[in-house]
């Protein structure tokens, strides 16, 4: 099959990745396969990852929060023209989706490898998104008009519309900056969730409201369209099986589907996307009712976790296409492609199943992968490697690919057999355990499965399946102690481990303690590791069991603080610490 009718027409040479981990890697490689170098970026915790070693060269960020880091606009667009860098490729997260900084590297003169920033402005503005996929002629349920001010401007549409309804991030994605409330009580709490992890996670805190579809599947349509006005979809995937609106599994091409359904979503995706004049690879996502109510759910404007399984049935270089779009390269038609047999992805996360899969950041003492035909992992760890509690869970991604459904799930249970990881959990036992699972399998041909189905109907097996991982400590990291130093009359900043140098004046001072984990009855522990950022009750008050009390943030996702039993709440913990799992925070006292 050829892609492009003409070759590109704006050379790259030097390519900066503003991004880390799995997707770094994977960027570095379409570089080498393309003759260009690649430069990474890396905060403090990442300086030993596997992508900046791979990386032809790389720049220390300064820093380690994701706000001073891989979101600093500024300070990335700085270090790609001092390196001399052509362009920019953002991955997934962190400033993907963000138009400023898409303008900003225009405005510095170096290729953006995504669509043009007005583009993003619009179909990035999920309230805008709306207005344009309603405007084609797009399925879609009913919605806030904009960004919705107060909590009880969000009650009230959850008592017009009735529940459940999302609370979504209006510049956000990836689930992060996302609620669905099923129950009046926790509609105004869970608006504040949301309005604080869109901050946290992508800047712009602005929420709106929809109404949510009960037992959904998410399905999607990859599309990629270039500079001169072509729009091709490349197929559908299903990303149903969810955690907390995050995707967990995800497979290409989406089953299941009736004929209609399927042109439906081809040809609503291609409307979308050719109204707003994209170009770059993108994803419009839909929501599918058990009862065959379709509806638009949003355009994410950048390349998506899931993308390997399309990879693996059209035989599409993703990435290297992205490249290629943003060189001024044509696509040769706007034909869909028949999908090449069928290709499953499993997220492979420092998580812990049992306990809710809460983040387990520390090291990661063995990985070994499997391998075979039809088996890809693009990780972004090896043994060895450290997970940082600063960011995303995600290590790594098993894509397994067989000549139809039922051989890729005979293939994956191989390759999750043989794979192996040890320090940190890891969703590895949820994975094994989903392919025990008929609802999941539908062998019969009828796929059960919805975007709360692990919440609920597979709850009760998972907890049986799958016993909780032993505790793990997160690794100390030592800061970074930089210095400014002269060598032959120029000055250059020499950045060091602090603990090398920890006698000498000058070494930074930890703003934040460290709260040491104890075992009292009446403590308060924290469920995972992270940062206390908010108390949602006051020291000393009196507190129900299963009320919630406090709000930790860790690899950019809010988990939320139960009370353990009812009485008076003390306060042991203030907002800034750092909270190592199994910490105490508080304690309620009798």
């Amino acid at each position: 099959m050829t892609l492009f009718s003409g070759a590109p027409i704006r050379p790259i040479k030097r390519l900066l990745i503003a991004n880390r981990g799995e997707i770094a890697v994977r960027v570095i490689r379409a570089c080498r396969d393309e003759g260009i170098v690649s430069v990474a970026i890396y905060a403090d915790s990442d300086r030993d990852s596997l992508f900046v070693r791979m990386a032809d060269e790389a720049h220390a960020l300064g820093g380690e929060k994701p706000a001073e880091t891989y979101l600093d606009a500024k300070k990335i667009i700085a270090i790609a023209r001092s390196a001399g860098a052509d362009a920019i490729h953002p991955g997934y997260g962190f400033l993907s989706e963000r138009a400023d900084f898409a303008q900003g590297v225009w405005d510095a003169g170096l290729i953006w490898i995504g669509p043009a920033p007005k583009v993003i402005a619009a179909l990035g503005d999920k309230i805008e998104a709306r207005r344009i996929a309603e405007e084609v002629g797009a399925p879609l349920v009913a919605g806030t008009p904009g960004p919705v001010e107060t909590s009880a401007e969000a009650l009230a549409f959850a008592k017009a519309h009735g529940l459940p309804i999302a609370i979504k991030a209006a510049f956000g994605g990836g689930g992060r900056g996302m609620k669905v409330a099923w129950r009046l009580e926790e509609v105004e709490e869970l608006f504040e969730s949301a309005t604080r992890e869109a901050q946290t996670a992508f800047g712009r805190s602005e929420c709106f409201i929809e109404q949510f579809l009960d037992r959904p599947r998410h399905v999607e349509a990859q599309v990629l369209a270039d500079q001169h006005g072509k729009v091709k979809v490349l197929g559908t995937r299903d990303c149903t099986l969810q955690r907390r609106n995050q995707k967990l599994v995800e497979e290409a091409p989406a089953p299941f589907l009736t004929p209609d359904q399927r042109d439906r979503i081809h040809g609503s995706a291609r409307r979308i996307c050719a109204h707003a004049g994209y170009s770059g690879a993108g994803t419009v996502e839909f929501l599918l009712s058990a009862d065959g109510t379709l509806s638009f759910l949003e355009v994410n404007t950048r390349l998506q976790v899931e993308h390997p399984v399309t990879e693996e049935t059209t035989g599409i270089d993703l990435v290297r296409a992205m490249i290629r779009i943003a060189q001024g390269a044509e696509l040769a038609d706007e034909t869909v492609p028949t999908p090449r047999g069928h290709a499953i992805e499993f997220r492979i996360n420092a998580e812990d199943p049992a306990r809710g899969f809460l983040p387990t950041p520390g090291p990661v003492t063995v990985f070994d992968m499997p391998s075979g035909p039809g088996i890809r992992v693009d990780s972004g760890v090896v043994s060895g490697s450290v997970v940082s509690d600063s960011f995303d869970s995600l290590m790594a991604k098993l894509i397994v690919t067989g000549a139809t459904r039922e051989e890729a799930l005979a293939r994956a249970r191989r390759a999750l057999h043989e794979f192996r990881i040890e320090g940190v959990a890891s969703v590895l036992p949820f994975d094994r355990a989903v392919l025990n699972q008929r609802d999941f399998l539908a062998l019969d041909g009828d796929f059960r499965v919805h975007t709360r189905w692990i919440e609920t109907d597979f709850a009760q097996a998972l907890s049986e399946a799958v016993p909780p991982h032993p505790r793990v400590a997160p690794a100390e990291i030592p800061a970074m102690l930089r210095l400014t130093v002269e060598i032959d009359g120029k000055r250059h900043a020499l950045g060091l481990p602090a603990n090398l140098l920890g006698t000498l004046p000058g070494r930074p001072a930890d703003t934040a303690q460290s709260i040491a984990p104890v075992e009292d009855a009446q403590a308060l522990a924290a469920p995972v590791s992270g940062t206390l950022t908010h108390w949602l009750v006051e020291d000393g008050a009196q507190v129900v069991a299963g009320e919630v009390v406090a709000v930790i943030e860790a690899m950019k996702m809010e988990t939320r603080v139960e009370a353990h039993h009812s009485g008076r709440l003390v306060h042991h913990a203030a907002i800034g610490d750092t909270i190592p799992f199994g910490a105490r925070i508080a304690q309620i006292k009798e």
